[in-house]
């Protein structure tokens, strides 16, 4: 079992501490930090404990090249105004630049390390690279779930190097996940969306396993419907995934797993805002019409599903939720999970990108259980994969 910070004393101790601030930015300035202000309650909780946190970090992907344009300088105002106090930050993650950076470091100060990936050793999980990092610190402490799924020399072989343990962001992430799948309250329902079958076919699988509902929306949900041959007309569909929709199909009609495919779909001649939206069954979709969202019948049911559930996990939005009026279907679901999860009735956990900003849309992310920032990492644990990251926390020194 991962330890967290309360297992560990950090009392006048230099903490490395691996985080994603791998935020956007634009003409020098971040200009989304919801990434920042997640880490903050680990680096606070690290302060008040009397450790000395020295942030680790990757930015962008500069294949183990120095790149100015990727140097994480620029998150330093960010971070300052997170934490309400000094960052420093030293030009390079390693040798004397570093260590004379990490030996300045004043109480209740902040020391930002350069992008690990200016050094190809990073990526190569190299395990010299990974020792010359932990000659810097006395502890290793991950709060970057969103890297756990890669084998990185600061994700993962660090964490065998030093007494290591899980952030409050990454302990949050990994209790919430837990409680979703590993050991969940049931009825479990699954939303799957999302464009395309080939990318979620492992999730699929492995959700079937493991929850009683699987909804599938999206334009993913157009190849089921081909796939048992309905008329999808223009729609976006994987001719080359039908096979592998009826065997998932079948999976789940041989399992204890209730699949919902659309039952009603809203269509229009073009993706475009203010295009005309029109409702038909699922397997009438006129032949000059593409399925952009899901119908009401179709909303009606899946609202039943979370009613009668204890736990939902959320990936992938219901229809092209980008586009007005086409993020119906996903608004409404959204609007119902988060009263049901307001009520008390429901443990909510979703993520993934598109996911994220469909909820805000539906202004229902406030009220989910937990948001999940990271992508790829919260994809692969859905899927069943062991995380390198949390792995090495778990089997650390």
């Amino acid at each position: 079992m991962w330890k967290t910070l309360d297992d560990i004393d950090v009392t006048g101790k230099v903490v490395l501490t691996r985080v994603d601030i791998n935020v956007p930015v634009r003409d020098g300035r971040v200009t989304d930090a919801t990434r920042i202000e997640r880490i903050v309650p680990t680096i606070r909780d690290i302060l008040d404990r009397g450790g000395e946190p020295v942030l680790l970090a990757h930015f962008g992907r500069p294949k183990g090249k120095v790149v100015p344009d990727m140097s994480l300088r620029v998150t330093v105002p960010a971070l300052e105004a997170a934490l309400d106090r000094r960052v420093r930050f030293a030009a390079d993650c390693i040798g004397a630049e570093a260590e004379t950076a990490i030996g300045a470091l004043g109480e209740g100060e902040v020391l930002l390390l350069e992008n690990v990936r200016f050094h190809p050793e990073e990526e190569a999980n190299d395990e010299a690279f990974a020792r010359q990092l932990a000659s810097q610190g006395d502890i290793y402490c991950n709060d970057a779930f969103s890297a756990a799924h890669r084998a990185h020399a600061s994700t993962e072989a660090l964490a065998r190097l030093l007494p290591a343990c899980a952030g409050r962001q990454m302990q949050a992430e990994l209790e919430a996940l837990e409680r979703a799948l590993a050991e969940p309250d049931r009825p479990v329902v699954a939303i799957i969306g999302g464009a395309k079958v080939s990318t979620k076919i492992a999730l699929l699988e492995n959700l079937i396993d493991r929850v009683d509902v699987l909804v599938i929306g999206g334009a993913m949900a157009n190849t089921f419907l081909a796939a048992r041959g309905s008329e999808v007309g223009r729609s976006l569909v994987e001719h080359d995934m039908l096979d592998t929709a009826r065997a998932i199909a079948d999976k789940a009609a041989g399992s204890a797993c209730e699949l919902i495919l659309p039952v009603d779909v809203a269509t229009a001649d073009r993706l475009e805002a203010g295009a005309e939206r029109t409702t038909h069954a699922a397997d009438a979709c006129p032949a000059d019409k593409m399925i952009l969202d899901v119908g009401p019948d179709t909303v009606e049911r899946i609202n039943r599903a979370l009613e009668g559930a204890h736990t939902l996990v959320w990936n992938g939005p219901l229809g092209a939720f980008e586009t007005q009026p086409f993020d119906d279907g996903t608004r409404a679901v959204a609007r119902r999970a988060a009263e049901l999860t307001r009520s008390g009735g429901l443990m909510s956990v979703a993520g993934g990108g598109d996911t994220v900003g469909a909820l805000n849309g539906a202004g229902a992310a406030d009220d989910f259980t937990y948001i999940s920032t990271a992508g790829g990492a919260f994809l692969e644990w859905l899927e069943g994969r062991t995380l390198p990251g949390v792995a090495a926390l778990e089997n650390g020194a």
